[in-house]
């Protein structure tokens, strides 16, 4: 690739990532200047979490599986602020593609992505709610109220893009090894968050030994569950938490 087709793409990856990060930002603000909508998006957070939990309750008791479960938990469907990281990659966005190899940054680019499509329709799904006392049937309401199913489609393929570069990620062992290189220098640009995020992600997948049949079981799991809460709303209630 040429030199300024390179620096044209590193800059449409600056203007993607900061977008995302901005709309995050938005959001937060709302919450924050809103107790009420802050309460309901933090009990959608939540009930999502137990949610996780209900439907992936083997995977996250497997051996093989559960460090990856409980990445994906924690990480990608989570209630934790991620202000602080947002933070750091609001300041530093141009440093990445100079710091880390091209595949990590198209993995940071999926993750921001994910993280503004979450909370757009976290917030979406809380303006269908009334307060935040929250169970399957007002959740299921929630969601069915909010529609957006390209949303929801582009939310689980991004989730299982973030999965597959992780999977990709650890056959490199000379990128592993480069990646516990590079934490002073990416301490010293203020990337410590995505650098624990990446070193926490990459030892998880790597006790799977092959992703590919986790990847399967969240996407056949997760299609499964989007179509029963667009097409037989009681069916969904019933095969979530209480």
């Amino acid at each position: 690739m040429r030199y300024g087709a390179k620096m044209s793409e590193g800059s449409a990856l600056v203007e993607r990532v900061l977008s995302a990060l901005s709309l995050v930002q938005q959001l937060r603000e709302k919450c924050a200047s809103d107790d009420s909508l802050g309460r309901r998006v933090l009990a959608i957070k939540r009930f999502q979490q137990r949610r996780f939990e209900h439907t992936y309750a083997d995977l996250l008791a497997s051996p093989r599986y559960k460090a990856a479960a409980a990445f994906f938990l924690e990480e990608l469907y989570g209630p934790d602020d991620h202000a602080l990281r947002d933070a750091q990659f609001a300041k530093v966005v141009p440093s990445i593609a100079r710091i880390f190899p091209d595949n990590v940054v198209a993995l940071v680019e999926d993750l921001v992505d994910l993280h503004a499509l979450t909370e757009q329709l976290d917030h979406r799904m809380a303006g269908h709610l009334g307060n935040d006392m929250l169970d399957a049937s007002t959740y299921c309401m929630a969601w069915v109220a909010t529609g957006s199913a390209d949303l929801r489609a582009r939310q689980l393929s991004t989730v299982l893009s973030v999965g597959r570069q992780l999977d990709r990620l650890i056959q490199r062992r000379w990128l592993r090894q480069g990646l516990l290189l590079m934490r002073p220098a990416a301490r010293a640009a203020g990337l410590a968050s995505l650098q624990q995020f990446l070193e926490s992600g990459l030892s998880a997948f790597t006790n799977m030994h092959g992703a590919e049949e986790f990847l399967q079981t969240i996407q056949r799991r997760e299609k499964q569950q989007i179509d029963l809460l667009f097409g037989d709303i009681s069916a969904a209630v019933g095969s979530l938490p209480t």
